[in-house]
């Protein structure tokens, strides 16, 4: 394995204790210990999802490994971030939209899985991006909106509560319009793949019609 594939697997590993950060009675919500260290940890995670699809770039190591665990651990990461959440801060994330964004990822990876199995891809869409971004701060927010009800004076003392509950609305929105763009791209491949299809075999079958018709001398 090189060091990209390394990296992905160090977001693999982040789940479980992300998962025991938020759960587990050792650490303390009263000084806000949990919720900074829990934040810590999905944002570290998170932030290799960049660095090893970059480094995998730049010194030429794109491995099958590394496209079949790269997807794996963004899937993983974002469902047990969710259904975590569900349990320590239900009151910003219910399960209705724990199951709405997870059922997205699953959703999105059932059509690329399909997508090459016909020999085409799908790449990610700029409003996939865009997704990506509001799921690390939607994640974020609700975690510190266990504890903390206003932000730090530099942050204009903004209340938590509102924001956190917002960025997980925008969240489910991009989840379900992500979701829609995906699946017509994939529809417009499927299409043209079944037209180039059916082009073939009707050409195939023309010649040897073509070739049935020349008469034995």
């Amino acid at each position: 394995m090189n060091l990209p594939t390394y990296i992905t697997l160090t977001r693999i590993f982040s789940i479980p204790v992300l998962i025991w950060v938020l759960s587990s009675s050792r650490f303390s919500s009263a000084n806000g210990d949990r919720e900074l260290l829990a934040s810590f940890v999905f944002i570290a995670a998170s932030l290799t999802d960049a660095i090893d699809g970059y480094l995998a770039r730049r010194r030429a190591q794109v491995t099958t490994m590394g496209m079949l665990l790269d997807p794996v651990a963004d899937k993983l990461l974002i469902a047990a971030a969710f259904i975590t959440l569900v349990q320590f801060n239900p009151r910003t994330v219910p399960a209705w939209m724990a199951v709405i964004i997870i059922g997205r990822e699953f959703l999105v990876s059932g059509l690329r899985s399909i997508a090459a199995s016909e020999g085409f891809t799908i790449q990610a869409s700029d409003l996939g991006k865009l997704k990506m971004f509001v799921q690390i701060f939607s994640v974020v927010a609700a975690i510190i909106d266990h504890h903390w009800s206003y932000l730090p004076w530099y942050f204009l003392s903004l209340p938590v509560h509102p924001i956190a509950l917002a960025s997980i609305w925008v969240m489910v929105a991009l989840s379900l319009w992500s979701a829609a763009d995906y699946f017509i791209g994939f529809w417009k491949r499927i299409d043209q793949t079944a037209v180039k299809r059916r082009r073939k075999r009707s050409f195939v079958l023309s010649r040897r019609r073509k070739r049935n018709d020349v008469p034995v001398v």
